[in-house]
Protein backbone atom coordinates (compact mmCIF):
# COMPACT_ATOMS: atom_id res chain seq x y z
CA UNK A 1 0.00 0.00 0.00
CA UNK A 2 3.18 2.21 0.62
CA UNK A 3 4.39 2.11 -2.89
CA UNK A 4 3.19 1.64 -6.25
CA UNK A 5 1.87 -1.35 -8.18
CA UNK A 6 4.53 -3.05 -10.86
CA UNK A 7 2.47 -2.53 -13.95
CA UNK A 8 1.71 1.14 -12.71
CA UNK A 9 5.65 1.86 -12.52
CA UNK A 10 5.55 -0.45 -16.30
CA UNK A 11 2.66 1.86 -17.74
CA UNK A 12 4.80 5.11 -16.62
CA UNK A 13 8.15 4.39 -17.51
CA UNK A 14 9.20 2.95 -20.49
CA UNK A 15 10.07 -0.66 -19.96
CA UNK A 16 13.05 -2.98 -21.36
CA UNK A 17 11.09 -6.12 -21.48
CA UNK A 18 9.52 -7.04 -24.18
CA UNK A 19 6.55 -9.03 -23.04
CA UNK A 20 5.25 -6.21 -20.64
CA UNK A 21 4.86 -4.48 -23.37
CA UNK A 22 2.87 -6.43 -25.12
CA UNK A 23 0.73 -6.88 -21.93
CA UNK A 24 0.38 -3.30 -22.13
CA UNK A 25 -0.34 -2.62 -25.57
CA UNK A 26 -3.69 -4.12 -25.69
CA UNK A 27 -6.56 -1.79 -24.42
CA UNK A 28 -9.48 -3.01 -22.51
CA UNK A 29 -12.82 -2.21 -24.12
CA UNK A 30 -14.62 1.20 -22.84
CA UNK A 31 -12.77 3.68 -20.87
CA UNK A 32 -10.33 2.55 -18.29
CA UNK A 33 -10.85 4.15 -14.32
CA UNK A 34 -8.33 6.96 -15.31
CA UNK A 35 -10.42 8.18 -18.39
CA UNK A 36 -12.58 10.86 -18.31
CA UNK A 37 -16.62 9.96 -18.38
CA UNK A 38 -17.97 12.07 -21.09
CA UNK A 39 -21.29 11.68 -19.77
CA UNK A 40 -20.83 13.74 -16.54
CA UNK A 41 -19.73 16.39 -18.74
CA UNK A 42 -23.05 17.56 -20.88
CA UNK A 43 -22.56 20.88 -20.21
CA UNK A 44 -19.50 20.98 -22.33
CA UNK A 45 -21.48 19.38 -25.67
CA UNK A 46 -24.75 21.89 -25.02
CA UNK A 47 -22.02 25.37 -25.05
CA UNK A 48 -20.18 23.50 -28.18
CA UNK A 49 -23.57 23.15 -29.57
CA UNK A 50 -25.01 26.28 -28.90
CA UNK A 51 -21.70 28.36 -30.34
CA UNK A 52 -22.27 26.50 -33.26
CA UNK A 53 -25.78 27.17 -34.18
CA UNK A 54 -25.27 30.76 -32.93
CA UNK A 55 -22.61 31.04 -35.47
CA UNK A 56 -24.84 29.10 -38.36
CA UNK A 57 -27.50 31.64 -37.70
CA UNK A 58 -25.19 34.51 -37.90
CA UNK A 59 -23.74 33.43 -41.48
CA UNK A 60 -27.19 32.82 -42.74
CA UNK A 61 -28.37 36.20 -41.08
CA UNK A 62 -25.19 37.91 -43.02
CA UNK A 63 -25.81 36.51 -46.21
CA UNK A 64 -29.61 37.27 -46.04
CA UNK A 65 -28.49 40.56 -44.94
CA UNK A 66 -26.55 40.68 -48.26
CA UNK A 67 -28.61 39.64 -50.58
CA UNK A 68 -31.49 41.90 -49.48
CA UNK A 69 -28.84 44.76 -49.33
CA UNK A 70 -27.78 43.80 -53.25
CA UNK A 71 -31.03 43.69 -54.39
CA UNK A 72 -32.35 46.96 -52.74
CA UNK A 73 -28.67 48.78 -54.26
CA UNK A 74 -29.94 47.02 -57.51
CA UNK A 75 -33.46 48.47 -57.16
CA UNK A 76 -31.89 51.95 -56.45
CA UNK A 77 -30.09 51.65 -59.40
CA UNK A 78 -26.65 52.71 -57.69
CA UNK A 79 -26.05 55.34 -55.35
CA UNK A 80 -23.70 58.34 -55.59
CA UNK A 81 -22.29 60.12 -53.11
CA UNK A 82 -23.87 63.68 -53.01
CA UNK A 83 -26.72 63.21 -55.80
CA UNK A 84 -30.26 63.26 -55.11
CA UNK A 85 -30.47 59.66 -54.27
CA UNK A 86 -28.11 59.71 -51.44
CA UNK A 87 -29.92 62.64 -49.68
CA UNK A 88 -32.97 60.49 -50.49
CA UNK A 89 -31.08 57.61 -48.94
CA UNK A 90 -30.13 59.51 -45.69
CA UNK A 91 -33.87 61.24 -45.22
CA UNK A 92 -35.09 57.57 -44.77
CA UNK A 93 -32.59 56.07 -43.07
CA UNK A 94 -33.02 59.47 -40.49
CA UNK A 95 -36.67 58.50 -40.39
CA UNK A 96 -36.17 55.51 -39.38
CA UNK A 97 -33.81 55.83 -36.75
CA UNK A 98 -35.34 58.44 -35.16
CA UNK A 99 -39.25 57.42 -35.13
CA UNK A 100 -38.20 53.52 -34.46
CA UNK A 101 -36.11 54.81 -31.27
CA UNK A 102 -38.39 57.43 -29.50
CA UNK A 103 -41.31 55.39 -29.61
CA UNK A 104 -39.56 52.52 -27.95
CA UNK A 105 -38.22 54.91 -25.39
CA UNK A 106 -42.55 56.24 -24.69
CA UNK A 107 -42.36 54.88 -21.21
CA UNK A 108 -39.45 56.97 -20.30
CA UNK A 109 -40.77 59.85 -21.98
CA UNK A 110 -43.65 59.99 -20.08
CA UNK A 111 -42.00 59.42 -16.84
CA UNK A 112 -39.76 62.67 -17.41
CA UNK A 113 -42.74 64.94 -18.56
CA UNK A 114 -44.73 63.86 -15.63
CA UNK A 115 -42.28 64.64 -13.10
CA UNK A 116 -40.88 67.93 -15.09
CA UNK A 117 -44.30 69.34 -14.64
CA UNK A 118 -45.01 68.45 -11.12
CA UNK A 119 -41.76 67.51 -9.69
CA UNK A 120 -43.73 65.99 -6.35
CA UNK A 121 -46.11 63.82 -8.13
CA UNK A 122 -43.78 60.70 -8.03
CA UNK A 123 -41.20 59.99 -5.47
CA UNK A 124 -38.98 57.78 -7.99
CA UNK A 125 -39.35 56.22 -12.01
CA UNK A 126 -40.79 52.77 -10.96
CA UNK A 127 -43.11 54.12 -8.43
CA UNK A 128 -44.61 55.98 -11.64
CA UNK A 129 -44.61 52.96 -13.89
CA UNK A 130 -46.15 51.11 -10.82
CA UNK A 131 -48.74 53.43 -10.33
CA UNK A 132 -49.44 54.40 -13.61
CA UNK A 133 -49.48 50.09 -14.72
CA UNK A 134 -52.16 49.41 -12.11
CA UNK A 135 -54.24 52.26 -12.88
CA UNK A 136 -54.38 52.11 -17.24
CA UNK A 137 -52.61 48.74 -17.80
CA UNK A 138 -49.62 47.96 -20.37
CA UNK A 139 -51.31 51.06 -22.05
CA UNK A 140 -50.76 53.92 -19.75
CA UNK A 141 -47.14 53.58 -19.86
CA UNK A 142 -47.36 53.94 -23.23
CA UNK A 143 -49.08 56.84 -23.63
CA UNK A 144 -48.50 59.51 -26.41
CA UNK A 145 -46.58 56.85 -28.27
CA UNK A 146 -48.19 57.97 -31.52
CA UNK A 147 -47.47 61.19 -31.97
CA UNK A 148 -44.17 59.94 -30.65
CA UNK A 149 -43.74 57.60 -33.64
CA UNK A 150 -45.04 60.37 -36.42
CA UNK A 151 -43.27 63.27 -34.92
CA UNK A 152 -39.98 62.08 -34.72
CA UNK A 153 -40.07 60.14 -37.54
CA UNK A 154 -40.28 63.34 -39.58
CA UNK A 155 -37.89 65.09 -38.06
CA UNK A 156 -35.14 62.44 -38.69
CA UNK A 157 -36.13 62.51 -41.67
CA UNK A 158 -35.37 66.01 -41.91
CA UNK A 159 -32.58 66.48 -39.38
CA UNK A 160 -30.64 63.66 -41.19
CA UNK A 161 -31.16 64.36 -44.52
CA UNK A 162 -30.72 68.16 -44.53
CA UNK A 163 -27.90 67.67 -42.04
CA UNK A 164 -26.02 65.81 -45.16
CA UNK A 165 -27.18 68.45 -47.68
CA UNK A 166 -25.83 71.41 -45.30
CA UNK A 167 -22.47 69.84 -44.35
CA UNK A 168 -21.63 69.08 -48.03
CA UNK A 169 -23.12 72.61 -49.37
CA UNK A 170 -21.31 74.36 -46.66
CA UNK A 171 -18.24 72.29 -46.97
CA UNK A 172 -17.91 73.10 -51.18
CA UNK A 173 -18.40 77.34 -50.17
CA UNK A 174 -15.63 77.04 -47.57
CA UNK A 175 -13.23 74.70 -49.61
CA UNK A 176 -11.56 71.72 -48.87
CA UNK A 177 -9.05 73.57 -46.28
CA UNK A 178 -11.18 75.80 -44.86
CA UNK A 179 -13.86 73.02 -44.32
CA UNK A 180 -10.63 70.67 -42.72
CA UNK A 181 -9.36 73.35 -40.43
CA UNK A 182 -12.76 74.36 -39.51
CA UNK A 183 -14.35 71.54 -39.39
CA UNK A 184 -16.24 71.01 -36.10
CA UNK A 185 -17.63 75.16 -37.21
CA UNK A 186 -18.92 72.95 -40.12
CA UNK A 187 -20.58 70.19 -37.79
CA UNK A 188 -22.35 72.95 -36.00
CA UNK A 189 -23.59 75.14 -38.74
CA UNK A 190 -24.64 72.72 -40.77
CA UNK A 191 -26.95 70.43 -37.90
CA UNK A 192 -28.37 74.14 -36.61
CA UNK A 193 -29.25 74.70 -40.20
CA UNK A 194 -31.13 71.49 -40.66
CA UNK A 195 -32.13 71.18 -36.82
CA UNK A 196 -34.17 74.81 -37.81
CA UNK A 197 -36.35 72.94 -40.41
CA UNK A 198 -36.83 69.44 -38.48
CA UNK A 199 -38.16 71.20 -35.85
CA UNK A 200 -41.02 72.83 -37.81
CA UNK A 201 -42.25 69.01 -38.98
CA UNK A 202 -42.15 68.14 -35.57
CA UNK A 203 -43.65 70.97 -33.33
CA UNK A 204 -47.35 69.94 -34.33
CA UNK A 205 -46.31 66.56 -32.26
CA UNK A 206 -44.54 67.48 -29.63
CA UNK A 207 -47.46 70.01 -28.60
CA UNK A 208 -49.90 66.52 -29.01
CA UNK A 209 -47.25 64.57 -27.57
CA UNK A 210 -46.62 66.23 -24.11
CA UNK A 211 -50.62 67.58 -23.74
CA UNK A 212 -51.44 63.59 -23.80
CA UNK A 213 -48.28 62.94 -21.32
CA UNK A 214 -49.57 65.56 -19.42
CA UNK A 215 -52.20 63.36 -17.28
CA UNK A 216 -52.86 59.61 -17.42
CA UNK A 217 -55.52 58.87 -19.25
CA UNK A 218 -54.75 61.35 -21.44
CA UNK A 219 -57.24 64.39 -23.09
CA UNK A 220 -56.65 62.86 -26.48
CA UNK A 221 -57.79 59.37 -27.72
CA UNK A 222 -54.88 60.06 -30.19
CA UNK A 223 -52.75 62.23 -32.46
CA UNK A 224 -55.34 63.14 -35.02
CA UNK A 225 -57.94 63.80 -32.18
CA UNK A 226 -55.28 65.84 -30.45
CA UNK A 227 -54.69 68.20 -33.59
CA UNK A 228 -58.53 68.53 -34.51
CA UNK A 229 -58.98 69.31 -30.71
CA UNK A 230 -56.22 72.14 -30.64
CA UNK A 231 -56.65 73.48 -33.86
CA UNK A 232 -60.86 73.97 -33.01
CA UNK A 233 -60.26 75.62 -29.54
CA UNK A 234 -57.05 77.61 -30.86
CA UNK A 235 -56.58 77.63 -33.83
CA UNK A 236 -53.79 76.69 -36.01
CA UNK A 237 -50.94 78.54 -34.02
CA UNK A 238 -51.94 76.12 -31.17
CA UNK A 239 -49.72 73.26 -32.44
CA UNK A 240 -46.85 75.88 -32.89
CA UNK A 241 -46.80 77.79 -29.60
CA UNK A 242 -43.96 75.66 -28.60
CA UNK A 243 -41.68 76.31 -31.02
CA UNK A 244 -39.11 79.00 -29.79
CA UNK A 245 -38.11 76.66 -27.04
CA UNK A 246 -38.32 73.81 -28.96
CA UNK A 247 -35.98 75.37 -31.00
CA UNK A 248 -34.04 76.62 -27.81
CA UNK A 249 -33.63 73.23 -26.90
CA UNK A 250 -33.11 71.20 -30.12
CA UNK A 251 -30.96 73.24 -32.09
CA UNK A 252 -28.26 73.26 -28.95
CA UNK A 253 -28.91 69.32 -28.82
CA UNK A 254 -28.67 68.61 -32.42
CA UNK A 255 -25.78 70.87 -32.65
CA UNK A 256 -23.93 68.96 -29.90
CA UNK A 257 -25.47 65.51 -30.91
CA UNK A 258 -23.67 65.80 -34.81
CA UNK A 259 -20.49 67.72 -33.62
CA UNK A 260 -19.57 65.74 -30.82
CA UNK A 261 -20.39 62.70 -32.97
CA UNK A 262 -18.01 63.63 -35.34
CA UNK A 263 -15.54 63.93 -33.17
CA UNK A 264 -15.65 61.28 -30.96
CA UNK A 265 -15.72 58.97 -33.97
CA UNK A 266 -12.54 60.83 -35.67
CA UNK A 267 -10.80 59.90 -32.13
CA UNK A 268 -11.57 56.37 -31.98
CA UNK A 269 -10.90 55.24 -35.69
CA UNK A 270 -7.31 57.25 -34.77
CA UNK A 271 -6.70 55.31 -31.74
CA UNK A 272 -7.21 52.16 -33.41
CA UNK A 273 -4.65 50.51 -35.26
CA UNK A 274 -5.16 50.42 -39.11
CA UNK A 275 -7.64 52.17 -41.26
CA UNK A 276 -11.63 52.63 -40.80
CA UNK A 277 -12.14 50.05 -44.31
CA UNK A 278 -9.98 47.56 -42.00
CA UNK A 279 -13.05 47.14 -39.76
CA UNK A 280 -16.13 44.74 -40.37
CA UNK A 281 -19.51 46.32 -40.98
CA UNK A 282 -20.58 45.10 -37.18
CA UNK A 283 -17.49 46.76 -36.24
CA UNK A 284 -18.04 49.99 -37.84
CA UNK A 285 -21.67 50.05 -36.29
CA UNK A 286 -20.36 49.47 -32.84
CA UNK A 287 -18.08 52.62 -33.05
CA UNK A 288 -21.33 54.17 -34.40
CA UNK A 289 -23.33 53.38 -30.99
CA UNK A 290 -20.28 54.10 -28.50
CA UNK A 291 -20.18 57.80 -30.48
CA UNK A 292 -23.83 58.11 -30.44
CA UNK A 293 -24.15 57.00 -26.95
CA UNK A 294 -21.04 59.59 -25.24
CA UNK A 295 -22.33 62.31 -27.39
CA UNK A 296 -26.38 61.72 -26.23
CA UNK A 297 -25.18 62.18 -22.64
CA UNK A 298 -23.89 65.60 -23.54
CA UNK A 299 -26.81 66.65 -25.53
CA UNK A 300 -28.99 65.59 -22.48
CA UNK A 301 -27.03 68.24 -19.97
CA UNK A 302 -27.01 71.26 -22.28
CA UNK A 303 -30.54 71.12 -23.79
CA UNK A 304 -32.27 69.52 -20.31
CA UNK A 305 -33.25 73.37 -19.33
CA UNK A 306 -34.76 74.01 -22.76
CA UNK A 307 -36.66 70.86 -22.47
CA UNK A 308 -38.11 71.63 -19.35
CA UNK A 309 -39.49 74.50 -20.16
CA UNK A 310 -41.19 72.67 -23.12
CA UNK A 311 -43.11 70.44 -21.02
CA UNK A 312 -43.99 73.55 -18.41
CA UNK A 313 -45.10 75.60 -21.61
CA UNK A 314 -47.18 73.16 -23.35
CA UNK A 315 -48.88 72.25 -20.38
CA UNK A 316 -49.50 75.59 -18.77
CA UNK A 317 -49.33 78.22 -20.86
CA UNK A 318 -53.21 80.43 -21.31
CA UNK A 319 -54.21 80.89 -24.83
CA UNK A 320 -53.25 84.39 -25.96
CA UNK A 321 -50.38 84.35 -23.39
CA UNK A 322 -47.31 86.01 -24.15
CA UNK A 323 -43.92 84.12 -24.68
CA UNK A 324 -41.82 86.22 -22.29
CA UNK A 325 -44.65 86.02 -20.02
CA UNK A 326 -45.21 82.65 -19.46
CA UNK A 327 -41.67 81.73 -19.39
CA UNK A 328 -41.00 84.51 -16.42
CA UNK A 329 -44.04 82.89 -14.99
CA UNK A 330 -42.66 79.45 -15.11
CA UNK A 331 -39.53 80.09 -13.91
CA UNK A 332 -40.74 82.13 -11.47
CA UNK A 333 -42.85 79.24 -10.07
CA UNK A 334 -39.52 75.98 -10.15
CA UNK A 335 -36.73 77.91 -10.13
CA UNK A 336 -33.49 77.63 -11.68
CA UNK A 337 -33.13 73.90 -9.74
CA UNK A 338 -36.41 73.25 -11.36
CA UNK A 339 -34.91 73.77 -14.73
CA UNK A 340 -32.84 70.51 -14.16
CA UNK A 341 -36.06 68.17 -12.96
CA UNK A 342 -35.57 64.87 -14.62
CA UNK A 343 -32.19 64.93 -15.60
CA UNK A 344 -30.85 61.41 -14.48
CA UNK A 345 -33.72 59.94 -16.15
CA UNK A 346 -33.09 61.71 -19.54
CA UNK A 347 -29.36 61.19 -19.41
CA UNK A 348 -30.48 57.85 -19.66
CA UNK A 349 -33.08 58.11 -22.49
CA UNK A 350 -30.94 60.40 -24.77
CA UNK A 351 -27.77 58.26 -24.65
CA UNK A 352 -29.72 55.23 -25.20
CA UNK A 353 -31.15 56.76 -28.19
CA UNK A 354 -29.01 58.46 -29.84
CA UNK A 355 -26.38 56.10 -29.65
CA UNK A 356 -29.40 53.42 -31.22
CA UNK A 357 -29.89 56.34 -33.61
CA UNK A 358 -26.54 56.55 -35.02
CA UNK A 359 -26.22 52.37 -35.52
CA UNK A 360 -29.35 52.42 -37.20
CA UNK A 361 -29.01 55.31 -39.45
CA UNK A 362 -25.44 53.80 -40.20
CA UNK A 363 -26.35 50.21 -40.72
CA UNK A 364 -28.26 51.52 -42.84
CA UNK A 365 -26.35 53.28 -45.20
CA UNK A 366 -24.24 50.00 -45.20
CA UNK A 367 -27.61 48.37 -45.94
CA UNK A 368 -27.32 51.30 -49.19
CA UNK A 369 -23.90 50.41 -50.07
CA UNK A 370 -22.63 53.65 -48.80
CA UNK A 371 -19.99 54.60 -46.18
CA UNK A 372 -20.91 54.93 -42.42
CA UNK A 373 -20.74 58.31 -40.87
CA UNK A 374 -17.87 59.65 -39.74
CA UNK A 375 -14.16 58.43 -39.54
CA UNK A 376 -10.68 59.69 -39.49
CA UNK A 377 -9.98 63.29 -40.52
CA UNK A 378 -7.64 63.15 -44.15
CA UNK A 379 -4.33 63.86 -43.97
CA UNK A 380 -2.59 67.18 -44.21
CA UNK A 381 0.06 68.34 -46.79
CA UNK A 382 3.28 68.11 -45.20
CA UNK A 383 5.75 70.35 -46.17
CA UNK A 384 8.90 68.76 -48.12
Amino acid sequence: MLFPRLDTLQGSFASPYPFTQQRNSSKPNGPTPLEARMDLYQAWSVVDDAKGKAKKLSEEATKEFEAASRKAQAAAGGIELYSPKYYAACTFGGLMACGLTHTTVTPLDLVKTLRQIDSKLYKSNAQAWSTIYRGNGLSGIFTGWSPTFFGYSAQGAFKYGWYEYFKKTYSDVAGPEAAHKYKTVLYLSASASAEFLADIALCPFESVKVRMQASVPPVYSGTLDGIRQITAKEGFGGLYKGLYPLWGRQIPYTMMKFASFETIVEKIYASLPGSKNDYSKAAQTGVSFAGGYLAGILCAIVSHPADVMVSKLNAYRQPGEAFGTVTSRIYKDIGFRGLWNGLPVRIVMIGTLTGLQWMIYDYFKIFMGLPTTGGPAPPTKQNT
